[in-house]
């Protein structure tokens, strides 16, 4: 991200790595100097030990004694130069020993003048122009000085270009070295510059690297970078979570046996698989496959593969973006079943008004029949007001929309109960099915008394649909003084193991084969928790399911409480 910020914070900083960057430089130049002035002086002394040794051994010298003080004098210089440590000491000190080195060199030519030793004056020039500008000034100064100073202490009297060869060959050398050396030092602060450059450039290849591994990892959709080769060269985070917790996915050995199609039923064959299709050079969008056993928790991806081009436009690999869309696919599939279901339960009450309602004209001469088709027309009519004020609930935007609803007030939770038995007995006896409330007790509770009647009615409505032909239905209820329970029991089929997870879902339905829409005992369960209660479910396969109510006595009620079974449960 952009911040103007930024490079006010960072000016500092900056300048101060550009100093430290060139001190740095210029303690490499300097140390470069002092290896090339090692280099110079030890050439010097070899030369001066095979002058020496010669003159030595040969008797040749004039002036032995002044001769060795001048080759000890440069072999001084030579073990200063090994010793001093180049990047510690000032800088001008540098400029004494080669200085001395004249001296010596001077001393020797004094001793032996037809030697020819002057020439050596080469060295000490060429390790002075090194030195920049000023030594190479020096270096002129002193070693012309010096040398017209002996020759004319020598008594010369004869003038001649031979007298002046001496200086200007160690001029030219100087010169030749000086040059040389500037445009070293220009070449190295080239390089130090581009070196600087592709250090900033790293840098800020390294940043913007950084930044979009921090972006990949903060989006919440998966995203594989497969390199032209076929390799995976980048993974973010959250497709890595998708290969930890989704069965199947990633698995490339098992992707036949857990992968589907968008039907979520026909197996997704190996050419159809996502990865195989990128690899195999494809480009596609939103290809929908679900992953894991149909008959157990499942998750549905959304695979796209785009496909990479460098800057030549040759391929550079492919992207494969995944996202979760098991929500989605959830929502569309439980929006199908629910306009197909709503069709169907508005259909049969529908039609079955409006022939009830034919009947009931044509029989208007038999006053006793015309009355039971009304009363059957009736039954239906509400039957689809309650499907209606289900889908009305359901539809709400707040899960917990009826916490806004509610009016709780003192209430006798033993006579609803009863009531909503005797409402539901002449269903009940259309299926030859019995309803018992001897468990009813003397129980009350704070609560919508509407809202309350309208749970108990679709606990016995299920208790009705989901039970055997000729079977029971127990209604019962109790208090303990801070809570009352409500039981409904059945003796119907059960419920699946599988199925008690889902149980309260909205549209879930655990049986298709029986009306009803699967918002009954999701918002059955929503109103009791915005009593402060809970509903719970046991349930033995075969044997039949029992819900359990559980609502505060009144508003200073405790949370937790004793259920009649034993059970401590949470009302809130």
């Amino acid at each position: 991200m952009h911040s103007d910020a930024a490079p006010v914070r960072g000016r500092g900083v900056r300048g101060f790595l550009h100093a430290s960057v060139a001190g740095s430089r210029a303690s490499r130049a300097f140390a470069a100097r002092g290896r090339t002035a090692v280099l110079n002086q030890l050439i010097l002394c070899a030369l001066v030990l095979v002058v020496a040794t010669v003159g030595i051994f040969s008797h040749s010298l004039r002036n032995e004694s002044l001769f060795l003080v001048g080759v000890v004098l440069v072999f001084a210089v030579g073990a200063a130069t090994l010793a001093v440590p180049w990047t510690r000491f000032p800088r001008w000190l540098v400029y004494v020993l080669p200085l001395a080195d004249i001296a010596a060199i001077a001393v020797m030519r004094v001793a032996e003048p037809m030697s020819g030793l002057g020439l050596v004056w080469v060295f000490p020039a060429m390790w002075l122009a090194t030195l920049g500008a000023i030594g190479y000034v020096v270096q002129f100064v002193v070693i012309t000085a010096t040398y017209a100073v002996i020759v004319v202490t020598a008594g010369t009297t004869v003038w001649g270009y031979t007298t002046f060869l001496l200086p200007v060959a160690v001029l030219a050398v100087a010169t030749t070295t000086f040059i040389s050396s500037r445009r070293q030092r220009a070449q190295a602060h080239l390089l130090d510059k581009q070196a600087a450059l592709l250090s900033g450039a790293l840098q800020r290849a390294q940043r913007q690297e950084e930044l979009v591994i921090d972006v990949l990892d903060a989006v919440d959709f998966g995203v594989l970078r497969i390199a032209p080769d076929g390799t995976v060269s980048v993974v973010n985070e959250a497709l890595g979570r998708f290969q930890n917790t989704i069965p199947g996915f990633g698995a490339r050995s098992r992707e036949i046996e857990n992968a589907y199609r968008a039907d979520g039923v026909t197996p997704l064959p190996r050419a159809e698989r996502p990865l195989f299709r990128a690899l195999e050079g494809e480009v596609f969008e939103n290809q929908v496959v679900w992953f894991g056993h149909p008959d157990e928790r499942r998750h549905a991806m959304s695979i796209t593969v785009r496909r990479m081009h460098d800057a030549e436009g040759a391929d550079a690999g492919a992207v494969l973006i995944a996202r979760d869309v098991t929500p989605e696919m959830t929502a569309l599939r439980a929006r199908d079943r629910l306009v197909a279901s709503v069709s169907h339960e508005l259909r049969t009450p529908l039609t079955s008004v409006l022939g009830y309602l034919d009947l009931a004209m044509d029989t208007l001469d038999d006053p006793e029949q015309a009355r039971r088709s009304l009363e059957i027309a009736a039954r239906n009519g509400e039957r689809l007001l309650e499907i209606v004020a289900d889908i009305l609930a359901a539809s709400s935007s707040s899960r917990l929309s009826v916490d806004m609803t509610i009016s709780p007030e003192p209430v006798d939770v033993a006579e609803l109960v009863a009531a909503t038995a005797e409402a539901w007995r002449p269903r009940a006896a259309e299926r030859a099915l019995t309803i018992d409330t001897a468990g009813i007790e003397p129980a009350g509770a704070f609560a919508d008394p509407l809202r309350l009647r309208q749970v108990l009615d679709n606990l016995v409505s299920n208790a009705v649909k989901y039970n055997r032909d000729g079977g029971a239905i127990f209604l019962g209820c109790t208090t303990d003084g801070s809570s009352t329970w409500i039981l409904v029991r059945d003796t119907g089929t059960g419920i699946a193991e599988a199925d008690l997870e889902r149980l309260f879902e909205r549209y879930f339905r655990a049986r298709t084969d029986v009306e009803g829409t699967g918002l009954g005992l999701s918002i059955s369960r929503d109103i009791i928790r915005a009593h402060g209660g809970d509903i719970t479910v046991r349930t033995s396969r075969g044997l039949g399911s029992t819900f359990m109510v559980q609502l505060p006595v009144d508003e200073r009620s405790e949370a937790s409480v004793v259920a009649p079974d034993g059970q401590t449960r949470s009302s809130r």
